[in-house]
């Protein structure tokens, strides 16, 4: 332990934690997470079929709830196939079908209340409404009902008429839908494009003009051009933000921590100490993995933590730096080692373990702290096309929560292993992982939730769970 670690010990600083931790721990558990005491927000889906609506309400939806705002997306096709059973043709889509309307409008009352019942009931923050919604009366009718309830409506509407965009969409996406389960891929492909042109015959897109008193952002070409109007608030706002970033470009993003440090081999958190011997060796093995990829534009980032930065020096690569890639600040637990903080702060060490996501460590930081640190590096993210990211455990398990859509209590338990790295290569609707491991033998650093989260436990069982070291 360091010299000024050792001054942490019984001092009278640590002597008054105890009879005031209760009443702080809601303070340092404080969400950094902005909170929307306004009304909640629906977003509205537009487009013809085959123009990612889908894609983006899945991909919006995963990024809100990854920065706290709590948000579902109901799938008004979904609820057709529950009410329908079997899909016969595209004449069920034919606008003079007045059976099949009728089916389709009771669909999208039931949809409705269920977005009710989430948005007031469970109190949710968003909701993502995703459908066709082509006709100015079915628009209508959602405007009347965000009214009635207190909602603010948000419509996304996605215009593409390039044919190559569209045709990849229906052979990625429509082919595998429920609809067409073991038919014949070219017979399905003319049925869905006939469905496509029931809906041509009565879509009108949102007027510039006629609708400027609505809140909305058309994307066009799957991001080729924007155009927004009347943006409400700060969600919103976010919301067209984050929807002016994404792209649908083929790349892959590689994620690994830095070779294993010295302080990995002695148990100790944090720290800023160099990489060990083994470190060093998968730093070079991590530069030949890398070259192997044959990545001409590969782009590298690091922190600024001497770990990750020798691990990207061995790539032979320009890199670059940012500080919101830092490990998590362990605050006066930096540095020490999960025997000592359970000796010094056996209070801290149990309240941790029963909140890992929302704790804050004692003038340091929470997960739900770092996600917010880290907002702006997913947004890069989301800009770029090929990307080395070289970070830390924290870091990793937070980027990784946001591309696999895993929820708070998973991301701070999520297996993010030394000398691995996990190649992520988005597809449709989620992301394909390849996990790497490169032969070079590391300490393990990962600790499961214990049992017994209790503040009064046993320090056995309190360490039952952390991992071997030196």
């Amino acid at each position: 332990m360091s010299q000024n670690r050792a001054t942490l010990t019984r001092t009278p600083l640590e002597k008054t934690w105890v009879p005031w931790m209760g009443s702080r721990l809601s303070k340092r558990r404080g969400s950094s997470v902005p909170q929307f005491t306004n009304s909640p927000t629906l977003i509205v889906m537009v487009g013809l079929p085959a123009r990612g609506k889908t894609y983006i309400s899945k991909k919006l939806t995963r990024y809100l709830n990854w920065i706290g705002v709590s948000t579902k997306v109901f799938n008004v096709g979904q609820y057709r196939r529950e009410a329908t059973r079997s899909y016969n043709s595209y004449e069920f889509f034919k606008p003079d079908n007045a059976e099949a309307m009728k089916i389709r409008n009771a669909c999208v009352n039931t949809a409705l209340q269920d977005v009710c019942d989430y948005l007031t009931r469970d109190q949710g923050q968003v909701a993502v409404f995703d459908a066709t919604n082509t006709t100015p009366e079915r628009r209508e009718v959602i405007l009347n009902f965000g009214k009635e309830n207190g909602y603010k409506v948000f419509f996304v509407e996605s215009i593409c008429d390039d044919p190559e965009i569209i045709a990849e969409n229906i052979k990625q996406v429509k082919l595998s839908s429920p609809d067409y389960v073991d038919c014949d891929k070219e017979e399905a492909v003319a049925d869905f494009l006939k469905r496509i042109d029931c809906y041509k015959m009565t879509y009108v897109p949102l007027d510039d003009s006629k609708d400027r008193s609505l809140s909305y952002i058309k994307i066009f070409n799957v991001g080729s051009r924007y155009l927004v109007n009347r943006v409400q608030d700060h969600i919103q706002s976010r919301i067209v933000y984050y929807l002016m970033n994404i792209h649908v470009t083929p790349r892959s993003i590689y994620l690994s921590r830095h070779g294993e440090s010295e302080l990995n081999l002695v148990g100790r958190i944090g720290g800023d100490s160099g990489l060990s011997h083994r470190g060093a060796k998968f730093a070079a093995a991590l530069g030949a993995y890398m070259r192997g990829q044959s990545i001409s534009d590969l782009k590298v980032w690091t922190s600024h933590m001497k770990r990750t930065i020798q691990t990207a020096e061995a790539l032979g690569v320009q890199y670059e730096q940012w500080k919101a890639l830092n490990e998590i600040d362990a605050g006066v637990c930096e540095e020490m080692t999960y025997e000592e903080i359970q000796e010094h702060y056996p209070e801290e060490f149990a309240l941790r373990d029963q909140d890992k996501y929302r704790y804050r460590y004692p003038k340091g930081e929470s997960y739900e702290d770092l996600v917010q640190r880290l907002e702006p590096v997913i947004m890069e993210l989301e800009r770029q096309e090929n990307v080395l990211v070289i970070c830390h455990q924290a870091v990793m398990r937070c980027l990784l929560a946001y591309f696999l859509d895993k929820s708070a209590s998973e991301l701070p338990y999520l297996k993010c292993p030394l000398h691995t790295v996990l190649k992520l290569t988005p597809v449709a609707y989620g992301c394909k992982v390849e996990s790497v491991f490169l032969n070079i033998e590391a300490v393990n650093t990962h600790r499961d939730r214990p049992e017994n989260v209790e503040v009064d436990r046993d320090p056995e069982e309190a360490l039952e769970t952390v991992p071997e070291h030196i």
